[in-house]
């Protein structure tokens, strides 16, 4: 669980992170963040959007751990598409966090809700060019994008001096958006995976039930550990305190023929919602 990714500008960044998408603010979104942090994950993982960044922020404040060792991501919401609206969307999130600083900083979505696909090229390089004056200002330490493809990410490259450190998509076994993952690691762009269990939908997949009964693990956690062993960072969410601890326990190794099974298995959550603009 100390083992981290180095983005494309030298910070390193924990290999797990938590994910709170989903938990209510109040006492679920406390007490998750509470034991995640005594289970041992230092990369939390919110949004403005979740409205439960003030009891991230709490759980982090009251943990007694030190700043420097949490990292924290918070994400700026799609809706708001100009330059002013990303600086003050940012200082709502730092003044709910109750933080001088993140570690990540990300566009949530190239696109407003309910109009994926949408092109807001010129209102994305509006939005950029804010969050690298909070990058330069030393606010973020990185900077990155989610929900973006290629075209998406192309316009951020050629028109701007900083490319994105990481784009978060929607990635889990069966579902790994090959184009948009060649793309990142062909431009030294980390890509984090949110649903890395399609929110649970994939756990009942027979071959990933046979894998994990196979290495004496949880299918999360085999699920998890896929993820990884793809260079990918997974961002499991959990209420249960007793999932939240287990799905940090990956200290096994995927055999190289078993993996080549898992990447060739057709999506294993067919049900799940899928962002439409990627696959």
């Amino acid at each position: 669980m100390m083992e981290t990714f180095t983005l494309n500008n030298g910070v390193k960044i924990p290999k797990i992170g938590f994910g709170t998408w989903q938990i209510q603010e109040g006492d679920d979104t406390y007490n998750a963040v509470k034991w995640a942090l005594a289970a041992g994950y230092r990369h939390i993982d919110t949004a403005l959007s979740y409205h439960n960044e003030k009891s991230v922020g709490k759980a982090i404040k009251e943990s007694g751990i030190p700043r420097s060792e949490i990292f924290v991501t918070t994400k700026e919401p799609a809706e708001d598409k100009s330059y002013d609206e990303a600086l003050s969307d940012f200082d709502q999130s730092l003044e709910n966090l109750e933080l001088d600083y993140v570690d990540l900083y990300l566009i949530h979505a190239p696109w407003l809700w309910g109009l994926a696909g949408k092109s807001y090229h010129k209102q994305n390089l509006e939005v950029w060019r804010a969050f690298s004056e909070i990058y330069q200002s030393g606010r973020a330490k990185a900077i990155g994008v989610s929900n973006f493809d290629i075209r998406d990410l192309e316009n951020l490259i050629d028109n701007s001096k900083i490319k994105p450190m990481v784009n978060q998509i929607q990635y889990y076994v069966g579902f790994t958006e090959p184009k948009i993952a060649k793309f990142c690691r062909e431009n030294n762009i980390l890509i984090e995976a949110y649903s890395p269990l399609a929110t649970g939908d994939l756990l009942m997949n027979p071959t990933i039930k046979k894998l994990a009964s196979k290495y004496n693990v949880t299918p999360a956690q085999l699920a998890l550990e896929f993820v990884l062993e793809n260079n990918v960072l997974p961002l499991p969410r959990s209420a249960n305190k007793n999932h939240i601890i287990e799905n940090l326990k990956l200290n096994f190794k995927i055999e190289q023929k078993d993996l080549e099974i898992l990447r060739k298995l057709p999506d294993t959550a067919p049900q799940h919602y899928h962002n439409l603009t990627q696959g």
